[in-house]
């Protein structure tokens, strides 16, 4: 039996409710991945334009931005175990509708925005609800930055599996297949939360303010605080202009590196590798000391990778620059999330939690419609060596306000007993 107490980089696995959800997370996200990297492939085989491409992914994460102020607010008191299996359930269905009408050769291009934009309203609600779980699964606090490293990698072992094994399935039987597997998978995540036992209660006290109230004080706080303000706005930007490089693979795939579905699982495989690299990085890392200081060389190196992949016309070199950019991706997001993480306030943790939702998350579908549109006009490569710049700059700016982001940081840090 392995002894989780002893090991560094498997902490939080001591927490029995954290390992049932992370083996089941590791089946429901492979599906995920397989059923995202089908979803590109399929509106890309049926409209052949990178700007139908990018409006999908826009009616699937628009929701976020437009709701998270409010769901976060909404989440307080509420019990977040019921509220994931419900969204979990939602996109059970979502997938194995989306199956029949593949399945059947039925599928059109408005079926894929309205499910696309069922999805994401159900995911306005499920993300920002899982962020506030996993201090559920993780009962000592000072596993919790090992928690979200350990999460992050998980999320990127599937995301290494379920674009490869993609990228095979599209090429011998189609698109629907993958979006058959996927719904069949969610059935994991709720096993898992079905067995969980908890010693407190899931659903605490409310605060008694009003939906509007909560959002406008979690607001406040954040703006008041510089480093969470520092640190969200910067997600913001590195998520609007760097991270919808993955809408665009499909168009790198076929036409830039001349190949098919297998090239674009390769893209995406690698990219997962070297994201699943930055998550055990991270998860090997005893504090948070430090992590501003990554993130800006995260989010400048990230500029750089991808700027270099723009102009690769080789695929090894491509695949190559895609673990890095993988890399650097997932250590931009990951730090970020565990900073926001250690220092806000417990009391508004749901509402702090759901603005850096909207701002890692609810940007990109924006980021998605502008790169198509612009790819549309300039190419695909110029659209992504314009999005490596501006990430470039990004990391210079918050490596040079780290030392004074660090100085507001630090009382916070011993306050709670995590130096």
């Amino acid at each position: 039996m392995v002894n989780w107490e002893k090991s560094v980089m498997f902490r939080a696995f001591r927490h029995r409710n954290f390992r049932l959800f992370y083996m089941g997370q590791i089946v429901s996200l492979s599906g995920l991945w397989m059923q995202r990297v089908a979803m590109n492939w399929l509106v890309y085989r049926i409209t052949g334009s990178p700007l139908l491409l990018g409006t999908v992914d826009f009616m699937t994460q628009i929701p976020v931005l437009l709701l998270g102020s409010f769901t976060g607010a909404f989440l307080e008191g509420r019990n977040l175990r019921k509220v994931i299996m419900i969204c979990q359930t939602i996109s059970m269905l979502h997938a194995l509708t989306l199956a029949t009408l593949t399945l059947t050769g039925t599928v059109e291009y408005w079926h894929i925005l309205i499910l696309a934009a069922i999805v994401g309203t159900s995911d306005s609600f499920e993300v920002p609800a899982r962020q506030g779980f996993t201090i559920r699964l993780v009962e000592d606090e000072r596993d919790l930055g090992n928690g979200i490293a350990l999460t992050s990698s998980l999320f990127n072992v599937s995301r290494l599996l379920g674009p490869s094994i993609a990228g095979i399935v599209i090429a011998a039987v189609g698109e629907g297949v993958c979006f058959l597997m996927n719904g069949m998978a969610y059935s994991a995540t709720l096993t898992a939360l079905f067995l969980m036992r908890f010693r407190r209660p899931l659903v605490t006290e409310h605060a008694g303010k009003g939906v509007l109230e909560g959002m406008k004080e979690g607001v406040r706080y954040a703006a008041s605080f510089i480093p969470i303000r520092n640190y969200l706005g910067a997600i913001a930007l590195v998520s609007f202009f760097a991270f919808p490089y993955m809408i665009l693979l499909p168009i790198f795939a076929r036409e830039i590196l001349g190949g098919g579905p297998r090239t674009l699982g390769f893209l995406m495989g690698a990219s997962g590798l070297g994201a699943l690299a930055g998550s055990v990085m991270l998860a090997r890392r005893k504090s948070p000391v430090g992590l501003g200081r990554v993130m800006g060389l995260a989010a400048a190196a990230l500029g750089l990778t991808m700027a270099s992949f723009a102009l690769s016309r080789f695929l090894p070199l491509s695949i190559a620059l895609m673990a890095c950019l993988g890399f650097f991706m997932v250590s931009t997001l990951v730090s970020c999330n565990t900073l926001v993480q250690n220092l806000v306030d417990e009391d508004k943790r749901n509402r702090v939690m759901s603005l850096f939702i909207i701002c890692s998350m609810g940007f990109t579908p924006l980021g998605s419609l502008n790169a198509g549109w612009i790819a549309g006009r300039l190419g695909a490569p110029v659209t992504l060596f314009a999005g490596g710049v501006i990430s470039f700059l990004i990391g210079l700016f918050l490596l040079r306000a780290w030392p004074a982001m660090w100085a507001l940081s630090e009382p916070v840090y011993r306050k709670k007993n995590l130096l």
